[in-house]
């Protein structure tokens, strides 16, 4: 392979897995595998300034910016730490500091380097003015509400001896025991768990409602003051004095007068940290001094006076004995492997993740092969390798199952996915009880009904699908082994509560794929009833705010299915929900009555989300594209190009914020 070859792919590679970690909050490769990724990229650019790109992941920082968030910029940049595995790199970090201020003691403060979500807290006058996510460095997103709800960050600050407007930066986190709570609760509602505390996290603040954001047990640690005059000389000073203003300050922190000290704290942590409460990654070095500090500047993405020493994660080697294909409640077989026992990070791990056919491939796993497991924080471990030398001459690669393992049905791969799935929704028994689950859990229907009795339930057939709980008796549930004729009662009436759930609600309980709670309120308020939902064309799916052609064929999909069909009609006729009711379909007023409007851009006074509520609730059509049928364009800053060509050739008026929201007066 070229070098302009692999400068591409490995570019490729990069916006790829900065999107799933940014972005989607799902990451597929580890911080070390990213980092070696992009070390290589580095060391093939500066090989080949000729194939120089402004645009290349190597001259950005990844960004998790939310479009449903206003964006802030920050007064300080929120700068990534260079990253290191090695002691040796460290020393090399030491001896560069060296060459800059020669004739100086340098002492060092070393850290734990939370694994969750940086966070910008600005104060003014003692009180939390605001908070901003990292961004892409430069900007982030405005989350304040979502973190006054975080008990350990202080709105109104003690004392009086803190500056009267600062910045304060750390981490916000999930610490195990909340991180295990708030799984139990997905997965007893029916959904999918999180697949660590840093993802949870992230999500979470990503929330819009902040009052879902205060049930969740988030917390945060701060640990960097930025800014020119502090009131003080050392980081060190610094951290004690903002605890006493009554911020958390984590106590896992230790001033070093040498690279012995440091890499005791290093040895120490590495040994320990499976025994905190809460995930690590590493441990972050800083020059202690203020005024050193300045010396030593800054580089385009990262200060030169500080480094991350990244752990290596936790590693074990096992024989992989066979492969289970699991079905999940959308039809997505998720191969996993059993392994022959071992200790890992304090546990017993006897699966792990294979994720999905091309995972397999990539890897060239073999049953009886020896494998290279390793645990960072996912619920179940992950393969990372082989150790091919003591590979069975005689072994085959592992063919991908062609038919379903639960149903026997042909499995398909849509173009763009990743994993294969089993197209008999309506007869394959795991999606059926997928289904069901999915249908009562707290957030859908909310009917007490717990995963044991579902199954009790669709074993003696009294339920094979949503609709027929509708048909149940005090007298069918009484039979049942574990059935008194209170809590046959109890059901019953909660089934019978369930007709009163919110459309959108009912939406998002039928569980048409990739239609989340978000999606179903947005499809809800467009079309206002199940109706005009399902008669509508892939084009007016289109229309809605955020609904692109992936969402819009699966609810297409789903309505074109008669079994389908048949269980909406089942449910209309039981008295379930099916339109929003009379007050929800009120507009407060009429003023943008028979108007169309399509928002793009980011802007000062509202966020996107807000100026789409004041469109709606004022008799306004919010649309999610440019069309003939569109009236006008609010735009602000950054408007995409590709909706005001259109809007151009289209004659569409391209409005401000401002002269919105003087339509609005």
């Amino acid at each position: 392979m070229t070098d302009v070859e692999k400068i591409n792919s490995i570019r490729e590679k990069l916006n790829h897995h900065n999107y799933l970690y940014y972005v989607q909050s799902t990451p597929e490769i580890t911080d070390q595998e990213y980092d070696l990724l992009m070390k290589e990229l580095i060391e093939l650019e500066k090989k080949n300034p000729d194939l120089y790109d402004p645009m290349s992941p190597s001259q950005r920082v990844g960004s998790d910016i939310e479009s449903g968030f206003a964006q802030v910029k920050h007064k300080y940049p929120m700068l990534s730490l260079d990253n290191t595995y090695t002691k040796e790199e460290i020393a090399e970090f030491a001896a560069r500091i060296k060459k800059t201020i020669p004739s100086e003691q340098v002492d060092y403060v070393c850290e734990l380097k939370y694994d969750g979500v940086s966070i910008s807290l600005i104060y003014a006058q003692g009180k939390l003015a605001g908070a901003i996510t990292r961004g892409d460095g430069e900007k982030g997103d405005d989350v304040t509400a979502n973190v006054k709800t975080i008990r350990s960050v202080p709105l109104v600050l003690k004392g009086k001896e803190y500056p009267e407007n600062f910045e304060i930066r750390g981490e916000i986190f999930l610490p195990h025991k909340g991180f295990e709570q708030m799984n139990q609760e997905k997965i007893k509602a029916g959904e999918q768990p999180f697949a660590n505390p840093r993802n949870a996290a992230s999500g979470t603040l990503k929330i819009r409602n902040s009052s879902l954001v205060a049930r969740r047990p988030l917390d945060c640690f701060l640990y960097y003051l930025p800014g020119e005059n502090l009131p003080f000389d050392t980081h060190f000073e610094s951290m004690k004095a903002a605890q006493s203003w009554g911020f958390k300050i984590p106590e896992y922190i230790r001033k070093c007068r040498d690279l012995d000290e440091v890499f005791a704290f290093i040895d120490h942590w590495d040994n320990e940290r499976d025994k905190l409460p809460f995930d690590i990654d590493g441990i972050v070095i800083k020059v202690n001094s203020y005024r050193q500090q300045q010396k030593l500047g800054y580089t385009a993405k990262s200060p030169r006076w500080a480094i991350a020493y990244k752990f290596k994660a936790r590693e074990a080697t096992t024989k992989l004995i066979s492969i289970d294909y699991q079905v999940g409640r959308t039809g997505a077989i998720t191969p996993v492997a059993n392994l022959k026992p071992v200790l890992l990070a304090g546990t017993t791990v006897k699966r792990a993740s294979l994720h999905n056919a091309d995972q397999i491939a990539l890897l060239d796993i073999r049953i009886g092969d020896m494998v290279v497991i390793e645990k960072g924080g996912e619920i179940i471990p992950k393969i990372t390798g082989i150790v091919h030398e003591q590979r069975h001459k005689d072994s085959a690669s592992v063919v991908f199952i062609s038919h379903c393992p639960e149903c026997g049905t042909e499995l398909v791969r849509l173009t763009g996915e990743a994993k294969h799935f089993c197209p008999n929704d309506t007869g394959c028994p795991p999606q059926i009880k997928g289904k069901l689950e999915h249908f009562v859990g707290r957030k859908a229907m909310d009917i007490g009904l717990a995963e044991a009795t579902i199954e009790q339930l669709y074993n003696h057939g009294l339920v094979r699908d949503v609709a027929d709980f509708y048909t149940l008796t005090r007298e069918m549930l009484i039979r049942l082994e574990r059935f008194a004729a209170k809590s046959a009662e109890n059901l019953i009436t909660s089934i019978e509560d369930s007709k009163n759930i919110p459309f959108d609600r009912v939406l998002y309980a039928i569980g048409i794929r990739f239609v989340g709670e978000t999606v179903a309120k947005k499809l809800a308020s467009h079309f206002r009833s199940m109706d005009r939902i399902s008669q509508a064309t892939l084009e007016e799916l289109i229309e809605v705010g955020e609904i692109g052609e992936v969402i819009a064929g699966s609810v297409l999909r789903f309505f074109q299915n008669e079994a389908n069909k048949t269980i909406i009609r089942r449910l209309a006729q039981a008295g379930v929900q099916m339109e929003l009711s009379g007050d929800a379909l009120q507009p407060k007023s009429l003023k943008l009555k028979n108007l169309s409007f399509v928002i793009s851009g980011v802007f000062e006074k509202h966020s996107r989300e807000e100026l789409q509520k004041m469109i709606e609730e004022n008799g306004g059509k919010f649309l999610g594209s440019v069309s003939s049928k569109t009236n006008f364009i609010v735009a602000g800053e950054g408007m995409g190009p590709s909706k005001k060509d259109k809007a151009e050739k289209l004659g569409i008026p391209i409005i401000s914020e401002d002269d919105f929201l003087e339509m609005m007066k």
